[in-house]
């Protein structure tokens, strides 16, 4: 008994760490949005440091990077499929703690991204950073949390051992 005790026991860690990942993610991401809408004008700045990096008030219809503009809809409804798929992943996948906090922080920043989607019709970004008229795209935590996940499903692509299984069965 005490290894099926243990195997509950790794099942519930694993899906706690996803789980509350992807809800740390939407609150801050949420708050941060909240804030940013109640303080500064669409359009409007704040320089944080000089013209580096700034807080300015965007909204974004389309996708990642300001691909698909006035598609909101479609990646809304996109959004929910990916969600699904997210959650669908890690419930199959072998028990990995980078895999899981992979896929919570792009569940989390789905999860985000969707809920400006169904309540704006448009994704609030205001990270803006850069150097004059060179700048990256204006961003938000959820877009940083994709970004993060990525890199590390890229990382554990390249790099299997990082998502060791700690001997635990894949239905574990």
């Amino acid at each position: 008994m005490a290894v099926a005790g243990s195997t509950v026991e790794r099942r519930a860690t694993r899906w706690g760490l996803f789980l509350g990942i992807a809800v740390v993610v939407v609150v801050v991401d949420q708050l941060t949005k909240a804030w940013l809408v109640a303080n500064v004008a669409p359009g409007g700045r704040i320089e944080v440091v000089g013209d580096w990096l700034r807080l300015i008030h965007g909204r974004n219809d389309g996708g990642l990077f300001g691909l698909f503009q006035g598609s909101a809809v479609v990646l809304a409804i996109a959004s929910l499929a990916v969600i699904g798929l997210i959650v669908a992943y890690h419930a199959r996948s072998k028990p990995s703690v980078v895999l899981s906090v992979a896929l919570g922080l792009l569940l989390g920043g789905a999860i985000g991204n969707l809920i400006d989607r169904l309540r704006y019709g448009y994704v609030v970004d205001f990270v803006d950073a850069g150097i004059g008229d060179l700048r990256f795209y204006t961003f938000n935590v959820a877009d940083s949390a994709i970004s993060v996940a990525i890199l590390l499903l890229i990382l554990l692509a390249l790099f299997p051992a990082l998502g060791g299984s700690g001997g635990d069965r894949p239905d574990a």
